[in-house]
């Protein structure tokens, strides 16, 4: 191996290691937040440990795409790198909810950073040969994180104490800061370029509008209440400012002119799409495996293990296939499987076997895997490396965020559908009622398995089944968002990765 070769080596762990703590570190938590809220107290504030991290993570997303296209990629990633470690020790120190939401958005500024210029330094340092494998590499770290990351989190949580999944990321940060620091030299290709203050502005405003609506609503305010009506009624003031703003920006943070590209457009279209259909089934497994089947926690997150491989599997592949096929048609079969897993989704109930479910799930992860990988090459494919950045980030905020309405939108409904079955079931005045602990505005406490014990067998059997009648219901929904990624991938041109082309830009920009 020559030298070269290994320094790309020893930058791609540091790249790899990065995403990986940022991907993972929301989920975990979330694994953990019943221990954190149980010795610290605060319920009702424990939706900020969340939603600080993802305001901040995805209003920084364009922003340091943006700069680093203007400044350099490595002074804005180490910055990433080290922000994301001070926030994680400080998380560890928290002693009440409201301190570590604030740490937490402390690190969601530095996971900002790193996600959206990790694969643009892979673009930039990687050989054209190479870049297919190192980009399925990538897809499959990205699917890796999204399903083993609970796992990971319960068992820190019940071998360790909570505050060492903030820890074990100073580590791992340390060995991504010396890796990148160390062997990546600054980037050639970028341009000074004025700072779009106003629109960055406008831009964080209506993230924040957007998700403090999302994970306020229906759990400290009802959704038709005058807090939550107006951070909808600001996210939308501030979007329609913010195109404007945009549009007479000379250098704006989101450019609406990469968006004239088909390719470009395609490829955010499908990363928004697929997130939204990925996370149903990510979320409302495990609680079909737990609620209706009877399986443990642990237990549900490893009947995701199917899944991950799956989308491993495309992920890689379709890295492998970019120089060879277009990637519309890399594309276009997965997305067709994971409609076809969602559509035997819709099917399941209280009796479906384990091996069924897990058979749909292989569907999903290869439906899905491919665009984990693909899509960051066909998004940055039309433009020079000083607009990579940009392009990049822009793609990974629109993911996050069908992500983050996918989890919303199916929560609503399929929380608004078992809720219309208990209340039909128990309402008949038959020989069944509904039992006092359980709330029909909060119906998951039949995950609690203490709590099913004390259940009368008939009663347990009518909620089973209306958790997976309204399961399955939700699966059809998610069909929609899965259909529209689908005819976005359709409506690309047939146009792939070009080596020649990748290989003359590599060769000017080294």
């Amino acid at each position: 191996m020559s030298q070269k070769q290994t320094k790309v080596g020893f930058i791609m762990t540091g790249l790899l290691l990065s995403i990986l703590m940022a991907s993972m570190d929301n989920t975990i938590v979330a694994t953990a937040m019943g221990t954190i809220v149980g010795e610290m107290g605060g319920l009702d504030k424990f939706v900020w440990v969340t939603s600080a991290y993802m305001v901040t993570e995805m209003a920084g997303m364009p922003i340091f795409g943006k700069l680093s296209d203007m400044y350099g990629r490595k002074r804005f990633f180490i910055f990433g790198i080290v922000v994301f470690m001070i926030g994680s020790a400080l998380c560890g120190t928290a002693e009440s909810i409201a301190t570590l939401s604030i740490f937490r958005a402390v690190q969601g500024v530095g996971a900002g950073a790193m996600v959206s210029i990790a694969f643009t330094i892979m673009f930039d340092v990687v050989a054209p040969e190479n870049r297919g494998k190192m980009t399925g590499m990538f897809g499959g770290l990205f699917g890796l994180s999204s399903i083993a990351a609970p796992m990971i989190g319960g068992y820190i949580t019940d071998h360790l104490h909570w505050k060492w999944i903030f820890y074990i990321n100073l580590p791992i940060g340390l060995i991504a800061f010396a890796m990148v620091a160390v062997f990546y030299k600054k980037s050639a290709a970028h341009s000074r370029q004025s700072i779009d203050y106003l629109g960055a502005t406008l831009l964080v405003g209506a993230i924040v509008c957007l998700m403090m609506a999302l994970e306020l609503g229906g759990k400290e305010y009802a959704w038709g209440s005058p807090q939550i009506l107006g951070l909808f009624a600001g996210f939308l003031v501030l979007v329609l400012l913010l195109i404007v703003v945009e549009k007479r920006a000379a250098e704006p943070i989101i450019s609406y002119r990469m968006f004239q590209n088909r390719l470009y457009t395609t490829s955010n279209a499908i990363a928004m799409f697929s997130g939204a259909a990925f996370m149903s089934a990510s979320v409302f497994i495990p609680i079909f495996i737990q609620g209706v089947l009877g399986g443990s926690a642990s237990n549900a997150g490893l009947v995701l293990l199917p899944m991950m491989m799956g989308s491993v599997v495309t992920a890689t592949l379709g890295g492998f296939l970019m120089t060879k096929l277009s990637f519309r048609a890399i594309l276009v079969p997965p997305l067709i499987l994971l409609i076809a897993g969602l559509v035997l989704l819709t099917g399941i109930t209280a009796e479906s076997p384990r091996i069924l479910v897990t058979v749909y799930m292989i569907l999903i992860g290869l439906g899905v895997g491919a665009t984990f990988s693909v899509l960051s090459t066909s998004a940055i494919q039309s433009f020079p490396a000083a607009q990579r950045g940009a392009a990049n980030s822009t793609l990974n905020f629109n993911r996050s965020l069908g992500m983050t309405l996918g989890i919303t939108i199916f929560g609503i409904i399929q929380s608004h559908l078992l809720t219309g079955k208990l209340t039909s079931a128990f309402a008949g005045g038959g020989a069944l009622s509904m039992p006092a602990s359980l709330d029909y505005g909060d119906p998951y406490v039949l995950l609690n398995p203490e709590l099913r014990q004390a259940f009368d067998a008939g009663v347990l059997d009518v909620v089973r089944s209306g958790l997976a009648t309204s399961i399955g219901a939700t699966f059809a929904w998610g069909i929609v968002p899965a259909a529209l990624a689908l005819v976005a991938a359709l409506s690309m041109k047939k146009e792939k990765l070009d080596p020649a082309a990748a290989l003359d830009d590599y060769a000017a920009a080294h």
